[in-house]
């Protein structure tokens, strides 16, 4: 066996630009862990009030809405110099947080967070888009499964990094601890080598031009299945995670043990980023979505039981099944969408598979005081394996679809 086919990772990290988008995932992810974690606590702190720490994760998350005509602005100027932008940007604007010392400054804080949340959707869109013209179609699964690795990597280092931080020097460390990694972040992307095309001028109305992201995703037989699936399975995801403190008391322990098994699921979200390359050429893009969905499924159901060993085990199996669907979707809009069109099918597609999770997550925290989170955890295991389903249908014609090269794909 070639080396080619036994060390497809390695490939990937030898490739130049590769390694430094790679390296930017880790050092601006790394920030924005610590602050994901320090901005709620900052206001808890602040306020004492839970609800106004939880729309801090709220502020975030609302630019995704606008995931469309966020990829637009990514369509419509070269990738690198936007991207390089955007880091800087986000490195100035989080400054303006050193300002933050009371409860009538909040409203700094949550703008703040909404611009930070809008400049990463439409970072998203550009990266992806720049990363298909970069890395060589057979190895995008396992570039965005080294992605998953690393920003899951953070997610485990971070938040421990960034409270220590806060204790020391309070949200404003944290925040200046943020904008340096952007700054850092922003000088490897100006090392990449990618040579871009000028960007099109522009066609038609704004409105269409945004909706022709909508319209590709939904015409094609291999990304609608995708991420129609993606979004089902962030929605049952958001409602298992509102049910997570409901398993804890479960088990007899305190709120914090909450924390040991977001650990253990971010483990094996590590280790699925390291085996979904090979994963997606053997099983291909709609059986290893399907796999990773079916696995979830039977490990939320399994949660129902009230065992440590048993709920260790299915953290780790809901960290290896989440991702599948999430990175088999991606790597399918990157494969199968041409280059002019790709930030704003990546910006619509986040949109459809990451905003169903929060309202998971809001009808979760009414679900769980209404009914015993043991049959909620049940009904969503079936309601996975129902998810699942479609994907395992015809997929040899599936595969000859994917099988095409990106630039023969329609954006009609």
């Amino acid at each position: 066996m070639t080396t080619k086919t036994t060390w497809p990772v390695a490939r990937v990290l030898r490739n130049r630009d590769a390694g430094l988008y790679l390296s930017g995932v880790v050092v601006s992810g790394f920030g924005t862990s610590a602050l994901w974690l320090a901005s709620g606590v900052w206001v808890k702190d602040l306020t004492g009030s839970d609800g106004l720490a939880a729309l801090c994760m709220l502020a975030m998350w609302l630019p995704t809405l606008a995931g469309p005509l966020l990829g637009t602005l990514a369509d419509r100027s070269r990738r690198r110099p936007l991207l390089i932008g955007v880091n800087l940007l986000l490195g100035a604007v989080l400054l303006a947080l050193v300002r933050v010392d009371a409860p009538d400054d909040l409203w700094l804080l949550y703008a703040v967070l909404f611009v930070y949340g809008a400049a990463g959707v439409l970072h998203d869109a550009a990266e992806s888009a720049l990363v298909a013209s970069a890395v060589e179609p057979s190895l995008l699964g396992d570039f965005n499964g080294l992605r998953t690795t690393a920003t899951e990597g953070m997610k485990l280092l971070a938040p421990l990094a960034g409270a220590g931080l806060y204790a020391a020097h309070g949200g404003a460390g944290v925040a200046l601890l943020d904008a340096a990694t952007f700054v850092l972040a922003a000088g490897l992307y100006t090392a990449l080598r990618v040579r871009e095309e000028k960007a099109a001028p522009p066609t038609g109305s704004p409105r269409r031009r945004t909706a022709e992201g909508v319209r590709h995703l939904w015409a094609h037989p291999v990304l609608r299945p995708l991420v129609l699936a993606g979004g089902a399975t962030m929605l049952c995801a958001g409602l298992n995670g509102a049910m997570v403190y409901a398993v804890v008391d479960g088990l007899g322990h305190s709120p914090a043990y909450t924390g040991v098994l977001y650990a253990v699921q971010g483990a094996g979200s590590v280790a699925v980023g390291l085996l979904s390359g090979p994963a997606l050429r053997h099983l291909g893009n709609r059986r290893f979505a399907a796999s990773g969905i079916a696995l979830l499924a039977l490990a939320v159901a399994l949660r129902a039981v009230p065992s440590d060993p048993v709920a260790l085990v299915c953290s780790a199996a809901i960290g290896m099944g989440l991702p599948a669907v999430l990175i088999a979707a991606l790597t399918s809009v990157q494969r199968e969408t041409p280059g002019a069109l790709l930030g704003r099918a990546t910006a619509t597609a986040h949109t459809l598979v990451f905003t169903p999770n929060v309202v998971g997550l809001a009808a979760g925290a009414a679900l769980v005081e209404l009914v015993d989170h043991r049959l909620v955890l049940v009904a969503l295991g079936v309601a996975l394996l129902v998810t699942a389903a479609p994907l395992c249908q015809s997929p040899a014609r599936a595969e000859r679809t994917v099988s095409r090269s990106s630039s023969d794909a329609s954006p009609a």
